[in-house]
């Protein structure tokens, strides 16, 4: 099993940066597909970005592609996202995923259901 912790959310202004950071613990995360979903108030869970197990290839959803930027270092057991040009519409609980996978396997999950374990999340929030 995994134990996901998420951090480097916080409060920013429109056009500001962040940083999420998404620490592993328990299991090498180099066996696993990750993912980073957000949550608004209201509305559904949705992926923003996922990474394969390699780091190989990346997805972004339509509304933030040349704004994130996803990657993962799993030396250090860790996956990142930086945030830039954020926008008030970006606004949410950010949380981080993880789905075992094979070694082979270069799929990019992007549904929450096809993740294994997820951490607590990390509030962002956008102010105009």
């Amino acid at each position: 099993q995994v134990q996901l912790v998420e951090s480097g959310g916080g409060l920013v202004q429109a056009g500001g940066s962040l940083r999420l950071s998404c620490a592993a613990s328990g299991r090498t995360v180099s066996s696993y597909a990750m993912g980073w979903f957000r949550q608004a108030p209201g509305k559904e869970r949705e992926c923003v970005s996922a990474i394969t197990l390699s780091g190989g290839r990346t997805y972004y959803r339509d509304s933030v592609k040349g704004r994130l930027i996803i990657s993962r270092d799993n030396g250090k057991n860790t996956m990142y996202l930086q945030m830039n040009s954020l926008k008030p519409e970006d606004t949410a609980v950010y949380y981080c995923a993880a789905k075992k996978v094979a070694n082979w396997d270069r799929t990019l999950y992007t549904r929450d259901s096809g993740y294994d374990y997820w951490g607590q999340g990390t509030q962002v929030t956008v102010s105009s």
